[in-house]
Protein backbone atom coordinates (compact mmCIF):
# COMPACT_ATOMS: atom_id res chain seq x y z
CA UNK A 1 0.00 0.00 0.00
CA UNK A 2 1.34 3.57 -0.67
CA UNK A 3 -0.54 6.53 0.42
CA UNK A 4 -0.03 9.38 -1.64
CA UNK A 5 -0.28 12.78 1.13
CA UNK A 6 2.76 15.13 0.36
CA UNK A 7 5.29 14.87 -1.68
CA UNK A 8 7.81 14.99 1.04
CA UNK A 9 7.06 11.45 1.24
CA UNK A 10 8.67 10.90 -1.95
CA UNK A 11 12.30 10.17 -3.65
CA UNK A 12 13.26 11.05 -6.85
CA UNK A 13 13.25 7.23 -8.10
CA UNK A 14 9.34 7.17 -6.48
CA UNK A 15 8.46 9.91 -8.82
CA UNK A 16 9.84 8.39 -11.60
CA UNK A 17 8.10 5.17 -11.33
CA UNK A 18 4.81 7.54 -10.68
CA UNK A 19 6.05 8.85 -14.37
CA UNK A 20 7.23 6.07 -16.00
CA UNK A 21 4.01 4.15 -15.41
CA UNK A 22 1.69 7.50 -16.19
CA UNK A 23 3.91 6.72 -19.85
CA UNK A 24 3.18 3.31 -20.36
CA UNK A 25 -0.27 3.77 -19.46
CA UNK A 26 -0.48 6.54 -22.39
CA UNK A 27 1.50 4.33 -25.10
CA UNK A 28 -0.41 0.93 -23.75
CA UNK A 29 -3.41 1.83 -22.59
CA UNK A 30 -4.65 -0.09 -19.19
CA UNK A 31 -5.70 -3.81 -19.11
CA UNK A 32 -5.78 -4.90 -15.43
CA UNK A 33 -9.06 -4.61 -15.20
CA UNK A 34 -9.44 -5.45 -11.57
CA UNK A 35 -12.60 -5.21 -9.78
CA UNK A 36 -12.29 -2.02 -7.60
CA UNK A 37 -13.94 0.63 -5.81
CA UNK A 38 -12.51 3.86 -5.02
CA UNK A 39 -14.13 6.07 -3.01
CA UNK A 40 -14.20 10.16 -3.62
CA UNK A 41 -14.92 12.56 -1.06
CA UNK A 42 -14.43 16.10 -1.87
CA UNK A 43 -15.42 18.64 0.88
CA UNK A 44 -13.87 21.64 -1.43
CA UNK A 45 -15.27 22.85 -4.74
CA UNK A 46 -13.28 21.05 -7.59
CA UNK A 47 -13.38 20.51 -11.61
CA UNK A 48 -10.34 18.99 -13.10
CA UNK A 49 -8.85 17.19 -10.62
CA UNK A 50 -12.84 15.72 -9.41
CA UNK A 51 -13.33 15.00 -13.28
CA UNK A 52 -9.81 13.49 -14.08
CA UNK A 53 -9.96 11.02 -10.80
CA UNK A 54 -13.61 10.06 -12.05
CA UNK A 55 -12.43 9.99 -15.66
CA UNK A 56 -9.36 7.65 -14.62
CA UNK A 57 -11.25 5.88 -12.49
CA UNK A 58 -13.62 4.60 -15.10
CA UNK A 59 -10.96 4.23 -17.37
CA UNK A 60 -9.45 1.28 -15.08
CA UNK A 61 -12.76 -0.17 -15.25
CA UNK A 62 -13.09 0.66 -11.59
CA UNK A 63 -16.56 1.73 -9.47
CA UNK A 64 -16.48 4.96 -7.90
CA UNK A 65 -19.01 6.17 -4.80
CA UNK A 66 -18.42 9.36 -2.83
CA UNK A 67 -19.52 12.70 -3.06
CA UNK A 68 -18.55 16.78 -4.27
CA UNK A 69 -19.85 18.38 -1.82
CA UNK A 70 -20.54 17.99 2.17
CA UNK A 71 -24.47 18.78 1.38
CA UNK A 72 -26.62 15.76 1.99
CA UNK A 73 -24.21 14.03 3.73
CA UNK A 74 -23.93 13.47 7.34
CA UNK A 75 -21.47 16.12 7.71
CA UNK A 76 -24.58 18.61 8.17
CA UNK A 77 -25.57 16.41 11.01
CA UNK A 78 -21.87 16.79 12.93
CA UNK A 79 -20.51 13.56 11.77
CA UNK A 80 -16.84 14.13 12.25
CA UNK A 81 -14.22 13.39 9.71
CA UNK A 82 -12.41 10.86 11.77
CA UNK A 83 -16.57 8.80 11.38
CA UNK A 84 -16.37 9.64 7.35
CA UNK A 85 -13.45 8.17 6.74
CA UNK A 86 -13.70 4.81 8.93
CA UNK A 87 -16.86 4.46 7.03
CA UNK A 88 -15.64 4.74 3.26
CA UNK A 89 -12.73 2.48 4.44
CA UNK A 90 -15.40 -0.27 4.63
CA UNK A 91 -16.90 0.57 1.40
CA UNK A 92 -13.93 0.98 -0.91
CA UNK A 93 -10.26 -0.59 -2.14
CA UNK A 94 -8.52 3.54 -2.14
CA UNK A 95 -9.71 6.92 -0.75
CA UNK A 96 -9.47 10.28 -2.72
CA UNK A 97 -9.90 12.72 -0.62
CA UNK A 98 -9.80 16.59 -1.15
CA UNK A 99 -10.17 19.15 2.42
CA UNK A 100 -10.54 22.49 3.27
CA UNK A 101 -8.74 21.81 6.39
CA UNK A 102 -4.58 21.27 5.97
CA UNK A 103 -3.47 17.78 7.01
CA UNK A 104 -7.19 16.29 6.47
CA UNK A 105 -5.23 13.55 4.13
CA UNK A 106 -2.35 12.63 6.38
CA UNK A 107 -5.22 12.98 9.50
CA UNK A 108 -7.12 10.64 6.65
CA UNK A 109 -4.21 8.06 6.06
CA UNK A 110 -3.88 7.40 10.03
CA UNK A 111 -7.28 6.18 9.76
CA UNK A 112 -7.92 4.44 7.21
CA UNK A 113 -6.54 0.86 6.01
CA UNK A 114 -6.53 1.12 2.63
CA UNK A 115 -4.30 3.97 0.40
CA UNK A 116 -5.81 7.58 0.64
CA UNK A 117 -4.31 9.85 -2.14
CA UNK A 118 -4.43 13.66 -1.01
CA UNK A 119 -6.28 15.86 -4.03
CA UNK A 120 -5.38 18.72 -1.83
CA UNK A 121 -5.80 19.96 1.86
CA UNK A 122 -6.62 23.71 2.42
CA UNK A 123 -3.25 25.89 1.58
CA UNK A 124 -0.84 22.75 2.12
CA UNK A 125 -0.06 20.70 -0.34
CA UNK A 126 -1.49 19.05 -4.02
CA UNK A 127 1.12 15.99 -4.57
CA UNK A 128 -1.39 14.51 -7.35
CA UNK A 129 -1.52 18.24 -9.27
CA UNK A 130 2.55 18.14 -8.76
CA UNK A 131 2.67 14.08 -10.47
CA UNK A 132 1.06 15.73 -13.68
CA UNK A 133 3.05 18.99 -13.70
CA UNK A 134 6.06 17.15 -13.77
CA UNK A 135 4.79 14.55 -15.90
CA UNK A 136 4.22 17.54 -18.31
CA UNK A 137 7.76 19.19 -18.14
CA UNK A 138 8.91 16.06 -18.34
CA UNK A 139 7.40 15.08 -21.41
CA UNK A 140 7.95 18.56 -23.06
CA UNK A 141 11.96 18.67 -21.92
CA UNK A 142 12.51 14.76 -21.90
CA UNK A 143 13.88 15.12 -18.37
CA UNK A 144 13.15 17.20 -14.71
CA UNK A 145 17.07 18.13 -13.83
CA UNK A 146 18.62 21.66 -13.39
CA UNK A 147 15.51 23.69 -15.36
CA UNK A 148 14.62 27.13 -14.61
CA UNK A 149 11.26 27.63 -12.98
CA UNK A 150 9.41 30.76 -12.55
CA UNK A 151 6.22 30.56 -10.11
CA UNK A 152 4.07 33.55 -10.26
CA UNK A 153 1.06 34.85 -8.34
CA UNK A 154 -0.28 33.30 -4.92
CA UNK A 155 2.56 31.23 -3.92
CA UNK A 156 1.98 31.13 -0.48
CA UNK A 157 -1.48 29.67 -0.19
CA UNK A 158 -0.75 27.99 -3.20
CA UNK A 159 -1.08 23.96 -2.43
CA UNK A 160 0.01 23.25 -6.20
CA UNK A 161 3.19 25.55 -5.92
CA UNK A 162 4.27 24.10 -2.25
CA UNK A 163 3.91 20.53 -3.52
CA UNK A 164 6.17 21.19 -7.06
CA UNK A 165 8.90 23.50 -5.40
CA UNK A 166 9.30 20.41 -2.71
CA UNK A 167 9.47 18.14 -6.00
CA UNK A 168 11.78 20.13 -7.75
CA UNK A 169 14.25 20.67 -5.62
CA UNK A 170 15.10 16.79 -5.70
CA UNK A 171 16.17 17.59 -9.49
CA UNK A 172 18.15 20.56 -8.80
CA UNK A 173 15.68 23.37 -10.40
CA UNK A 174 17.14 27.19 -9.69
CA UNK A 175 13.25 28.91 -8.34
CA UNK A 176 12.00 32.39 -9.03
CA UNK A 177 9.17 32.85 -6.61
CA UNK A 178 7.34 36.00 -7.93
CA UNK A 179 4.84 37.41 -5.72
CA UNK A 180 3.87 40.70 -4.10
CA UNK A 181 5.13 40.45 -0.41
CA UNK A 182 1.43 39.10 1.20
CA UNK A 183 1.63 36.26 -1.34
CA UNK A 184 4.98 35.65 -1.34
CA UNK A 185 6.49 31.61 -0.80
CA UNK A 186 6.60 31.11 2.64
CA UNK A 187 9.53 31.36 4.61
CA UNK A 188 9.28 27.98 5.76
CA UNK A 189 10.06 26.56 1.81
CA UNK A 190 12.76 29.38 1.16
CA UNK A 191 14.61 27.85 4.47
CA UNK A 192 14.09 24.05 2.99
CA UNK A 193 15.93 25.42 -0.06
CA UNK A 194 18.96 27.23 1.65
CA UNK A 195 19.39 23.84 3.37
CA UNK A 196 19.27 21.67 0.32
CA UNK A 197 21.43 24.37 -1.36
CA UNK A 198 19.24 25.03 -3.88
CA UNK A 199 18.76 28.59 -5.98
CA UNK A 200 15.96 30.64 -5.70
CA UNK A 201 15.02 34.34 -6.30
CA UNK A 202 12.70 36.12 -4.74
CA UNK A 203 11.21 38.85 -7.55
CA UNK A 204 7.60 40.79 -7.54
CA UNK A 205 8.09 41.34 -11.49
CA UNK A 206 8.31 38.32 -14.03
CA UNK A 207 9.53 40.72 -16.64
CA UNK A 208 12.98 41.03 -15.99
CA UNK A 209 13.81 37.30 -16.13
CA UNK A 210 10.85 35.88 -18.67
CA UNK A 211 13.97 35.12 -21.33
CA UNK A 212 15.97 33.11 -18.45
CA UNK A 213 13.37 30.37 -17.35
CA UNK A 214 12.08 27.13 -19.21
CA UNK A 215 8.86 26.86 -16.99
CA UNK A 216 6.43 29.88 -16.65
CA UNK A 217 4.00 28.52 -13.76
CA UNK A 218 0.88 31.13 -13.07
CA UNK A 219 -1.36 30.80 -10.37
CA UNK A 220 -4.61 32.44 -9.74
CA UNK A 221 -4.55 34.70 -6.52
CA UNK A 222 -7.43 32.52 -4.25
CA UNK A 223 -9.80 34.39 -2.71
CA UNK A 224 -10.95 31.69 -0.73
CA UNK A 225 -7.79 31.29 1.02
CA UNK A 226 -7.59 35.26 2.59
CA UNK A 227 -9.14 35.91 5.87
CA UNK A 228 -9.06 39.49 5.26
CA UNK A 229 -10.41 40.55 2.06
CA UNK A 230 -9.09 44.53 1.75
CA UNK A 231 -5.80 42.08 1.31
CA UNK A 232 -7.17 40.12 -1.46
CA UNK A 233 -8.17 43.31 -3.04
CA UNK A 234 -4.42 44.72 -3.29
CA UNK A 235 -3.14 41.84 -5.00
CA UNK A 236 -6.03 40.53 -7.47
CA UNK A 237 -5.31 40.95 -10.84
CA UNK A 238 -1.67 42.04 -9.78
CA UNK A 239 -0.43 39.61 -12.42
CA UNK A 240 -2.01 38.94 -15.89
CA UNK A 241 0.16 37.95 -18.99
CA UNK A 242 -0.48 37.96 -23.09
CA UNK A 243 0.43 37.57 -26.19
CA UNK A 244 2.54 40.18 -26.62
CA UNK A 245 4.14 40.40 -23.42
CA UNK A 246 5.07 37.01 -23.85
CA UNK A 247 5.80 35.76 -27.41
CA UNK A 248 9.15 36.98 -28.93
CA UNK A 249 10.52 37.84 -25.24
CA UNK A 250 11.00 34.50 -23.70
CA UNK A 251 12.76 31.22 -24.22
CA UNK A 252 11.67 29.56 -28.02
CA UNK A 253 11.56 26.43 -25.88
CA UNK A 254 9.36 28.14 -22.78
CA UNK A 255 6.38 26.26 -21.68
CA UNK A 256 3.31 28.13 -19.73
CA UNK A 257 1.98 26.25 -17.51
CA UNK A 258 -1.32 26.47 -14.84
CA UNK A 259 -3.28 24.75 -12.25
CA UNK A 260 -6.31 25.72 -13.84
CA UNK A 261 -9.03 27.71 -12.68
CA UNK A 262 -7.82 30.66 -14.67
CA UNK A 263 -9.11 34.08 -13.61
CA UNK A 264 -7.97 36.76 -15.80
CA UNK A 265 -3.70 36.13 -14.86
CA UNK A 266 -3.44 34.31 -18.52
CA UNK A 267 -5.02 36.19 -21.71
CA UNK A 268 -7.12 33.67 -24.02
CA UNK A 269 -4.32 35.08 -26.98
CA UNK A 270 -2.14 33.04 -25.31
CA UNK A 271 -4.02 29.31 -25.75
CA UNK A 272 -3.02 28.99 -29.53
CA UNK A 273 0.45 29.66 -28.99
CA UNK A 274 3.14 26.71 -28.40
CA UNK A 275 4.30 27.88 -24.74
CA UNK A 276 0.42 27.35 -23.57
CA UNK A 277 0.96 23.73 -22.18
CA UNK A 278 -2.13 24.01 -19.54
CA UNK A 279 -4.70 22.18 -21.40
CA UNK A 280 -2.38 19.23 -21.84
CA UNK A 281 -1.42 19.60 -18.37
CA UNK A 282 -4.59 19.00 -17.67
CA UNK A 283 -5.75 16.27 -19.53
CA UNK A 284 -2.20 14.28 -18.70
CA UNK A 285 -4.14 14.17 -14.83
CA UNK A 286 -6.13 11.26 -15.82
CA UNK A 287 -2.80 9.35 -16.82
CA UNK A 288 -0.92 10.09 -13.61
CA UNK A 289 -3.88 9.74 -11.23
CA UNK A 290 -4.44 5.74 -13.32
CA UNK A 291 -1.10 5.45 -12.50
CA UNK A 292 -1.29 6.62 -8.81
CA UNK A 293 -4.44 4.64 -8.02
CA UNK A 294 -2.51 1.51 -9.45
CA UNK A 295 0.62 2.21 -7.17
CA UNK A 296 -1.41 2.77 -4.26
CA UNK A 297 -3.32 -0.44 -4.23
CA UNK A 298 -0.46 -2.62 -5.99
CA UNK A 299 2.87 -0.88 -4.47
CA UNK A 300 5.01 -2.94 -2.11
CA UNK A 301 6.91 0.55 -1.43
CA UNK A 302 6.52 1.21 2.64
CA UNK A 303 5.46 4.50 3.28
CA UNK A 304 7.53 7.35 4.33
CA UNK A 305 9.18 7.08 7.73
CA UNK A 306 9.36 10.00 10.18
CA UNK A 307 12.11 10.75 12.53
CA UNK A 308 11.45 10.35 16.17
CA UNK A 309 7.50 10.24 15.52
CA UNK A 310 5.73 11.29 19.19
CA UNK A 311 1.98 11.58 19.55
CA UNK A 312 1.42 14.03 22.78
CA UNK A 313 -2.34 14.38 24.96
CA UNK A 314 -2.16 18.51 24.14
CA UNK A 315 -2.52 20.02 21.04
CA UNK A 316 1.26 21.32 20.09
CA UNK A 317 0.46 22.50 16.58
CA UNK A 318 0.02 26.35 16.54
CA UNK A 319 -1.29 26.67 12.92
CA UNK A 320 -5.28 27.56 13.15
CA UNK A 321 -5.95 26.03 10.00
CA UNK A 322 -4.59 22.48 11.41
CA UNK A 323 -6.65 19.61 11.66
CA UNK A 324 -4.99 19.23 15.15
CA UNK A 325 -7.31 22.38 15.86
CA UNK A 326 -10.61 20.63 14.76
CA UNK A 327 -10.67 17.36 15.47
CA UNK A 328 -8.89 15.07 17.89
CA UNK A 329 -5.89 13.72 16.64
CA UNK A 330 -2.98 12.12 18.21
CA UNK A 331 -0.86 15.38 18.08
CA UNK A 332 1.89 13.22 16.63
CA UNK A 333 5.12 15.38 16.16
CA UNK A 334 8.73 14.45 13.97
CA UNK A 335 11.92 15.74 14.13
CA UNK A 336 13.49 16.55 10.93
CA UNK A 337 17.19 19.30 10.38
CA UNK A 338 17.12 19.49 13.87
CA UNK A 339 12.74 21.20 14.26
CA UNK A 340 10.13 19.55 15.36
CA UNK A 341 7.34 19.51 12.76
CA UNK A 342 3.58 19.00 12.78
CA UNK A 343 2.96 15.62 11.20
CA UNK A 344 -0.27 16.22 10.09
CA UNK A 345 0.34 19.51 8.41
CA UNK A 346 4.40 19.93 8.29
CA UNK A 347 4.40 23.31 10.40
CA UNK A 348 7.61 23.78 12.55
CA UNK A 349 6.25 24.41 16.00
CA UNK A 350 7.79 26.79 17.98
CA UNK A 351 8.86 27.18 21.82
Amino acid sequence: MKDFISINDFSRDEIMEVLNKASEIEKNGYSNKANKIIGSIFFEPSTRTRLSFCSATYRMGFDTLGFDSAEGTSIQKGESLRDTIKMLDLYSDLIVIRHNIEGAARFASEIADVPVINAGDGSNEHPSQTMLDLYTIWKQFGKLDNLKVALVGDLKYGRTVHSLVKALKLFNAEFYFVAPKVTQIPTQIIEELARNKISYHILDNYNEIIDKVDVLYMTRIQRERFDDIKEYESVSGIYKINKASIVGKCKDSMIILHPLPRVDEINIDLDDTKHALYFQQANNGIVVRMAMMELGMDSKTVNKQFNDLKPSEKVLCKNPKCICNKEPTSNKTFSENNNRYCYYCGTVLKD
